[in-house]
Formats: C-alpha cells, sequence, structure tokens
C-alpha cells in the first residue's frame, strides 16, 4: 500500500506496517529510518539479527534512526569525514528516497552500503543523501548496519559477520518491501565504498545473499577476508583491557560505553596501509564459506569497480605520514615494494609512469596496488559469464596534499556537492560537470547495466574521470596538507 493523495505527506505500506516519509525536492520523497531487523541489544546484541517488531498505526519515517555503535574518526580525519553520532538503540534501519511513492512505478533501485573500516560510518552521514538519485529516477536505499566488535567481533559463542548479516537482512527487507516505495525489486544494484565495497564483495560469495541483487558497484575496495586470528586479536586486546573472557556472553555484560573505549585503544594499532590486526569479515561454514576474491572472478553478477588515483593519500597525509615517507626517501619506496609484494621491476614501470611522484606517492601506490587496483582487475580480467567496467577517478582535492584521495568521489557520485560537508574533503569550488558525469554514469548503470564506456576486456586502461594534468600532479606531489 502507498498513499500520495491530498497534500498529505507520503505514506507507504510495508510488511510491518505503514510509514510516512517527507516530500523532498521535485516531487521526490524520503523515508528515514525504517527499521529492516529488531534492535540488537540485550540478548540481540551479538546474534544474527530478528525481524523487527509490527506495528500499529502510522510511523513516523521522518528522520534518521540512531546510527550504529562506534568510536569517532580521531580528530584529524574527524575534518575530513562527516561521521554524525544518533544515539540510540534501534539502529538496523534503512532510508528510502523514491520519485514515486507508488507499487505500479517500478523503478530501479540501487542499496547504498557505507564505508569506514568496518568501525565507523553510517547513513546518516551528509555526502550519501540519495535526493539526486530519486531526481533522476532511482530508487535509493541507504543501510544501517553493525560495526565494529559488535558487527564483526570473532567469538566462539556467537555467529561470524554479523554486519554482513545485517546487510543480507536489509536487501531482504528491499526485496520485500521497495515495490512499496516505487521500486523493482527484480532491479536492484548493490554498491558500496571501501569497507561497503568490501561489503558488496562479500555478498557475491554469501549463499543468502544470492537473487537479492542484480548488479554490483565497488567503489575503492576489493572482495577480502582477514585471517581469523588477526580478527581474534582485536577481540583478546579488548578482553584484556576489559578484564573479562573473550566472549560475546562476557562482552554483552559489559556496559556500552566500556566496550567502545576498549574498542577504540585497540584501534590505534591498526592502518590501511601498515596493516595490523584488525575488524573485518572472515570465511565461515554458515555466513561466508568462499573466499569472496574467487567468488567475484566466477560470478554472473555485471559488476561495476574503480579507485582514485591517490587512495593512500586520506590514510597517509592527515597524520604527516607523506611528509615522513618523503624523508625515508628510497627507504620508503623499498618498504612500499615489499608491503605491496612487487619486484624491482614493478618499481621501474611506475617511476615511469609517474615520473614526478615522491617516494611517499610510489610507495603508496604500491600498497595501494596491493590492496585494491590489482585484485579489481584480476577479477575483470577473469570473469567471463558477466561484464566487468572499470573506472578511476583522477581529479585532485582542493584541500592541499589531498590529491585523488580516497572517498573524495563520493561527492561526485551522489551528487552532493553542494553541501558543506562534501568541501571538507574536495575543497572549494569542486567542478559540478564532473559530478553530472559520474553520477549520471552510475544512474545509467543502474537503469541499464550499461554506465557509458565498453567493458573491460583485460587490456588498457580503464574509464578515468576527471584525471590531472602532469603539472597539477607534480605540484601535489609536494604541497603539504592544510586542513580546513
Amino acid at each position: 500500500m502507498s498513499a500520495a493523495s491530498g497534500g498529505g505527506r507520503p505514506r507507504a505500506g510495508t510488511a510491518h506496517g505503514t510509514v510516512e516519509g517527507r516530500w523532498g525536492p521535485g516531487g521526490t520523497a524520503v523515508f528515514r529510518g525504517v527499521p529492516y531487523a529488531a534492535p540488537p541489544v540485550g540478548p540481540l546484541a551479538f546474534a544474527a539479527p530478528a525481524p523487527p517488531r509490527a506495528w500499529d498505526g502510522v510511523r513516523d519515517a521522518g528522520a534518521f534512526g540512531p546510527t550504529a555503535p562506534k568510536v569517532p574518526y580521531p580528530p584529524l580525519f574527524a575534518a575530513l569525514l562527516s561521521d554524525p553520532e544518533i544515539p540510540g538503540e534501534d539502529c538496523l534501519t534503512v532510508n528510502v528516497w523514491t520519485p514515486d511513492p507508488a507499487p505500479a512505478a517500478r523503478l530501479p533501485v540501487m542499496v547504498w552500503l557505507h564505508g569506514g573500516a568496518h568501525t565507523r560510518g553510517s547513513s546518516a552521514v551528509p555526502v550519501y543523501d540519495g535526493a539526486a538519485f530519486a531526481r533522476d529516477g532511482v530508487v535509493l536505499v541507504s543501510v544501517n548496519f553493525r560495526l565494529g566488535v559488535l558487527g564483526y567481533g570473532l567469538f566462539p559463542d556467537a555467529p561470524a559477520n554479523r554486519g554482513l548479516l545485517d546487510q543480507i537482512a536489509a536487501l531482504a527487507w528491499v526485496r520485500d518491501n521497495i515495490a512499496a516505495f516505487g521500486g523493482d525489486p527484480g532491479r536492484v544494484t548493490v554498491f558500496g565504498e571501501s569497507a561497503g565495497a568490501i561489503s558488496v564483495g562479500a555478498l557475491l560469495a554469501a549463499p543468502r545473499a544470492e537473487g537479492l541483487f542484480r548488479r554490483a558497484v565497488l567503489q575503492s575496495g576489493a572482495p577480502e577476508v582477514l585471517p581469523r586470528d588477526r580478527v581474534r586479536t582485536m577481540v583478546r586486546r579488548m578482553a584484556a583491557r576489559l578484564g573479562v573472557p573473550a566472549t560475546a556472553r562476557a562482552f554483552g555484560a559489559v556496559g556500552l560505553p566500556a566496550l567502545l573505549s576498549a574498542q577504540a585503544a585497540v584501534l590505534r594499532r591498526s592502518s590501511p596501509v601498515l596493516g595490523g590486526p584488525a575488524f573485518g569479515l572472515v570465511t565461515d561454514p554458515d555466513t561466508l564459506p568462499a573466499d569472496p576474491l574467487e567468488a567475484a572472478m566466477a560470478s554472473e553478477v555485471p559488476l561495476l569497480m574503480g579507485w582514485t588515483a591517490q587512495e593512500h593519500r586520506l590514510w597517509l597525509a592527515p597524520t604527516g605520514g607523506m611528509r615522513l615517507l618523503d624523508r625515508l626517501g628510497p627507504l620508503a619506496v623499498a618498504y612500499g615494494r615489499l608491503r605491496g609484494g612487487k619486484d624491482r621491476a614493478a618499481v621501474r614501470a611506475l617511476r615511469a609512469a609517474l615520473p614526478q611522484a615522491s617516494p611517499a606517492d610510489l610507495a603508496g601506490h604500491l600498497v595501494t596496488d596491493r590492496l585494491l587496483r590489482d585484485p579489481l582487475r584480476r577479477i575483470a580480467g577473469a570473469r567471463r559469464a558477466a561484464p566487468s567496467h572499470l573506472y578511476e577517478f583522477g581529479w585532485p582535492s582542493g584541500v592541499p596534499g589531498l590529491g585523488a584521495c580516497h572517498a573524495l568521489e563520493l561527492g561526485f557520485v551522489f551528487d552532493t556537492l553542494a553541501l558543506a560537508e562534501s568541501a571538507w574533503l574536495a575543497g572549494p569550488d569542486a567542478p559540478q560537470a564532473l559530478a553530472d558525469e559520474m553520477h549520471g554514469a552510475w544512474v545509467r548503470y543502474a537503469t541499464t547495466g550499461d554506465p557509458g564506456w565498453a567493458p573491460w576486456n583485460g587490456d588498457g586502461p580503464p574509464k578515468v574521470f576527471g584525471g590531472p594534468e602532469p603539472e597539477a600532479v607534480r605540484v601535489e606531489a609536494v604541497t603539504p596538507l592544510v586542513l580546513p
């Protein structure tokens, strides 16, 4: 059931009750904070997601629901990445932006999984506003899911990969309910960035997710699983700080503030570039039985995949890591070669391709190749059953020192450059024409499966969005970071 008449607020009927949203620009509608699972508290804190409780009457869906429990970004990163915190227990919710909240519309659907190293982020980040997708004929769904130790801590007495199970439950909610919001459950594209892209890769391998989406987009994240001992180490370190056994039952008896404080302490010793213990997905007989990288190579789901030209700068520049690596010179390049698993020929080829790159950029490129570019190219090159489209985002941020860094493309994909939070990372005067191009490609992909360029054939460069001139690369290589 859907209703949108008489000048009142838009309504939609879900399997658990009716929700009332708000009208947006151009007659679009948005429904925020709609539960797809029960609040993960008490005995459900470390359990698989349970169905939400049905409600009588009309539930107000005018505001974002609570964000999943998390620790804030360190100040240097918080100045670049918006990450609002909304208190409350009912955090397993979705938001829906739709051009037409009527069952007969049957519009393409995109489901967004946010990034944040599996420990931060939410669907309430302003940059992820779905109004532009609704304006352009796509139903946009964004999802909250459990993070950190609650979503990915590995325990002997709890299911593994609970954050992934939350995402699967959200996709099942989309299948069962999205028609009431004008969406076509048979035309769902799931997309994510960073840890969200890693999650998309896991969904390709998760038996419970089979049939829940038709296409997938992986932005700056390759399918991966972590060694179980690497995730267990995070739990054991937290247990030592808390003085409790490393079990879900013991952790569930700890107050949330103390739990998050212990999590924040152990996270300081983890880095995307330097490695170390981390929270993340693991292979598991029940939830993720296959290596998601291998599964992606064999999958028949069409894929759109890509990266930014200088991913590493978000991880290194705010902390002074770029300056440190530049001072180390050849030692930094040698570290990047070893950490990236590259030989000396690869370093020579990179120097030839980027003759003005600093030692820090060379090291960062080598590590990023290992983490992102190489596995995504490997997936695209191995697939025969479905097309793979590759892209690179090359426009350098207006914030000096960041270059074409990790997460910079998000304001362009969502066409939210006008928001103040987009400027935190992109700086002033980001090119709207580039957002028109990139956002339009994502809309076309969700609608037709063709983003506007040919599938990758195993050779040649990817599609480039906004690549800088050589002089711009040269300037960016030596400019220190200045936070806004």
